[in-house]
C-alpha cells in the first residue's frame, strides 16, 4: 500500500536510520568497508582527491567503532596510495608497474602467523603457488583486503569461498605462462620417451651405456590430454606437429574447439585405456584430487607413459610408484608434486623410470616477466574499481563484454541505490525484480554483473556491507533478498546491448508515493544515452534526468512558475542544477519534476521547496 502523500523529507542520516530495519543485521565479517562508489558519485569529503577510490564508510548503524576500525580508517586517510603485499618473488617488470601505483611490500617466506599479522595493513596480496591464502587470512584482513592476485593459473592455494564471503576479488594470470607450460610438457614428453635425463646422469657418472637407454618414438602414438584448457590445447597443437594422434578428455571443453585443431574429445575411460602417453592439465579440485589412483592405473594400457605439469595432487603418488614397479606405467615425467618440495627420500622422485623437474612449467624468462606484468595489471585494475576479466571468484565476463556493459553497470547500481532510498519502511525488502529490455537474443546478453550491481545499490545505502561482483549473490542470500530477472524483447538494433533496465521492489510503502507502480511496487527505470546513465521512469511518470550528483523528485500540480520557483530556491542556497526534467499525466494535472543537483541542499532549502503550495510531495536522493 502507498503511504499518504507527504511533504516531509528526511535528511540522509535520518533516512539511513529509518531504513535500518529493512534488512537483517549485517554479518560481523563486514563491519568495516571501503565504498568506492561514494567517491565516484562525487560526494564531498576530505578523501575526494584520492587516486584510489576507497573512502571509509563506517555505518552509523553499528555504533561504537573498534580500535581496528579506527586503524583501518586512519590508514586510508593517510595517503592515496594503496599497499600491496608481494609474498613470493615476482618479475621486476611487474614490481615496477606496482611501485608506480602503490606502496609495495615484498616480504617472502612468511609464516601463516606472519601473513595474518601483515595482511590487516594491506589492500592487495600477490602470491604464487607456495603461499596458502586461508580463511584465517581473510578474517585477519578485517575487511581491508580487496584483491588477491595469483601469479599463475592454479588457485587451489586460495580459499575462494572465504574470499567471496569477505568480498575479496581473486584474480590470476592465465595467459602469460600458457606457452611456457605447454613447452615444458612437450620437453618432458620427448625427454622421457628418449630417456634423456637418465642418459645424462649416466654419462656424468663416467659411463657409456647406449644399449641401456633405448627410447620409444612419438610418431603415430596416441596422446591423451586430460584437461583441454589453455595449456592442454597448446600441448595438443604441438603434439600434432610431432606426428602424434591426440585425443582429449574435458567435460567442459567445447567439441568444436577441439575439432578445429584435429583433436577428438572422448570419455575419461576411453582416454586412459587407449593412450600410449597421458598428459595431465587439470586443476586440483575435490573432484580431481588423487583421480589417478590404483583403480585408474588398472584401466590403463600396460606400458603407458605419464606427464604431469598441472598439479601434483591429482596423482596418488604411492599408487603411481606401485604402477611403475609392476610395469603398468613404463615411465613418468613430473614437474609437480603433492608436497613441494618433495621429501628427499621420496620413492617416486628416486625411481629410475621417473624424470623430474622442480615445478619449472612457467620458468622461462619471457613467462616470468609476462606473468608479473599480467598479475600486476589485474591487481591495479581491481584496486581502481575496474572489472577484471581474469577474476576467478566472480562471473567470467570477457573484456569486450565488460567494456560494452560499462555504462549499464553504473546505471544498474544507481537504479538500485535510488530505489532503496524511496522505501518508507515496514516489513522490509524481500522481493526484487530486475527487468531488462533488449533487442538481443537472451543467450547474447550476460546480465550477471548487472544483477550484482543492482544488489550493490540496494544493500550498501542501508548497511555497512561492501558489495561487489564477487559477493553480491552471497550477500543477497544471507539477507533474504529474492532477486529475479526478466527479459523483454523489443524491435531495435542488437548492436545496443540494452534499451532499458527497470528495478522493482515488491509490495513496500514508499516515502514518495508517485514512485509506486499500478501493482504496488516501487518502480524505477533507466537508460544509457550517449554513454551517460539516465533516469527515465519513476512509478508511472516519465522523466529524463542524468543520474549524476544527487536528485530531487517533486510531485506538483502542473501549473506555470513552479520550475522557476524551485530553481530560485536552490540558487539562493548556491546549489547548482545540472539537469531537470518534467513528466506529467495531462496538462493542468499532476507532474513529476526530476532535478539533478551537484551539491546537497540544506534542510532549510528543502523545507522551502516543500512549502510551495503546488508541491504535493518531494524527496531528496543521494546517488
Amino acid at each position: 500500500m502507498a503511504s499518504a502523500p507527504t511533504k516531509a523529507m528526511l535528511p540522509p542520516s535520518a533516512a539511513t536510520a529509518e531504513l535500518a530495519p529493512l534488512l537483517p543485521p549485517p554479518n560481523a565479517a563486514f563491519s568495516v568497508s571501503f565504498n568506492a562508489s561514494l567517491l565516484r558519485s562525487r560526494l564531498r569529503s576530505r578523501f575526494l582527491g584520492l587516486r584510489l577510490a576507497e573512502v571509509p564508510k563506517i555505518s552509523a548503524l553499528h555504533g561504537r567503532r573498534s580500535r581496528r576500525d579506527l586503524r583501518i580508517e586512519a590508514s586510508a586517510a593517510e595517503g592515496a596510495r594503496p599497499t600491496v603485499l608481494v609474498a613470493e618473488k615476482l618479475g621486476e617488470a611487474g614490481l615496477e608497474l606496482l611501485r608506480g601505483f602503490a606502496n609495495v611490500d615484498c616480504s617472502y617466506k612468511l609464516s601463516p602467523e606472519e601473513l595474518c599479522t601483515k595482511i590487516s595493513l594491506c589492500d592487495a596480496l600477490i602470491v604464487r603457488s607456495g603461499t596458502k591464502v586461508t580463511r584465517e587470512v581473510f578474517e585477519a584482513a578485517g575487511g581491508r583486503l580487496k584483491v588477491v592476485g595469483r601469479a599463475g593459473v592454479g588457485i587451489d592455494n586460495v580459499d575462494l569461498q572465504a574470499a567471496t564471503e569477505h568480498g575479496c576479488l581473486v584474480v590470476n594470470a592465465p595467459t602469460a605462462n600458457t606457452v611456457a607450460a605447454a613447452e615444458h610438457g612437450i620437453a618432458l614428453l620427448a625427454s622421457m620417451a628418449r630417456k634423456v635425463g637418465q642418459a645424462d646422469a649416466s654419462m656424468k657418472a663416467g659411463k657409456w651405456q647406449r644399449n641401456k637407454y633405448v627410447g620409444v618414438s612419438l610418431v603415430g602414438k596416441t596422446l591423451a590430454v586430460m584437461g583441454f584448457g589453455k595449456v592442454g590445447s597448446e600441448v595438443a597443437r604441438r603434439a600434432k606437429g610431432l606426428g602424434m594422434h591426440v585425443i582429449a578428455h574435458d567435460p567442459y571443453a567445447p567439441a568444436d574447439r577441439a575439432r578445429a585443431i584435429g583433436v577428438e574429445l572422448v570419455s575419461i575411460d576411453e582416454a586412459i585405456s587407449t593412450a600410449d602417453f597421458i598428459s595431465l592439465h587439470m586443476p586440483l579440485t575435490p573432484a580431481t584430487a588423487k583421480l589417478f589412483n590404483d583403480e585408474t592405473f588398472a584401466k590403463m594400457k600396460k606400458g603407458v607413459r605419464i606427464i604431469n605439469v598441472a598439479r601434483g595432487g591429482v596423482i596418488d603418488e604411492d599408487a603411481l610408484v606401485r604402477a611403475l614397479d609392476n610395469g603398468t606405467v613404463a615411465q613418468a615425467a613430473l614437474d609437480v608434486f603433492t608436497e613441494e618440495p618433495p621429501p628427499k627420500d621420496s620413492k617416486l622422485v628416486q625411481h629410475e623410470n621417473v624424470t623430474v623437474t622442480p615445478h619449472l612449467g612457467a620458468s622461462t624468462v619471457e613467462a616470468q616477466e609476462g606473468v608479473a606484468i599480467e598479475i600486476a595489471e589485474a591487481v591495479m585494475g581491481a584496486l581502481k574499481g575496474e572489472l577484471a576479466a581474469t577474476a576467478v571468484n566472480a562471473p567470467m565476463v570477457p573484456a569486450e563484454v565488460l567494456s560494452e556493459l560499462a555504462p549499464y553497470v553504473i546505471l544498474a547500481e544507481k537504479l538500485g541505490r535510488l530505489a532503496v532510498q524511496l522505501v518508507a519502511g515496514g516489513s522490509g525488502i524481500k522481493g526484487v525484480k530486475v527487468v531488462y529490455t533488449s533487442a538481443r537474443d537472451p543467450d547474447d546478453l550476460d546480465t550477471r554483473i548487472l544483477r550484482a550491481m543492482v544488489t550493490k545499490g540496494i544493500v550498501e545505502p542501508i548497511s555497512s556491507v561492501f558489495v561487489n561482483i564477487v559477493n553480491a549473490d552471497y550477500t543477497a542470500k544471507q539477507r533474504g533478498l529474492r532477486i529475479s530477472e526478466e527479459r523483454i524483447s523489443h524491435d531495435g538494433s542488437p548492436e545496443i546491448p540494452l534499451d532499458s533496465i527497470q528495478v522493482h521492489l515488491a509490495h513496500l510503502e514508499s516515502k514518495f508515493a508517485s514512485a509506486l507502480s499500478d501493482a504496488g511496487d516501487i518502480k524505477v527505470e533507466g537508460r544509457v544515452k550517449d554513454g551517460i546513465p539516465h533516469l527515465t521512469l519513476v512509478g508511472s511518470f516519465s522523466v529524463d534526468v542524468s543520474l549524476e550528483g544527487n536528485l530531487i523528485l517533486c510531485r506538483q500540480v502542473d501549473q506555470p512558475g513552479i520550475i522557476g520557483r524551485v530553481g530560485r530556491i536552490l540558487a539562493e542556497d548556491n546549489v547548482n542544477i545540472n539537469f531537470m526534467s518534467v513528466g506529467r499525466t495531462a496538462p493542468g494535472k499532476q507532474a513529476i519534476m526530476a532535478i539533478g543537483v551537484d551539491e546537497e541542499p540544506s534542510k532549510e532549502t528543502l523545507k522551502k521547496i516543500g512549502d510551495i503550495p503546488a508541491v504535493e510531495e518531494f524527496v531528496f536522493l543521494e546517488l
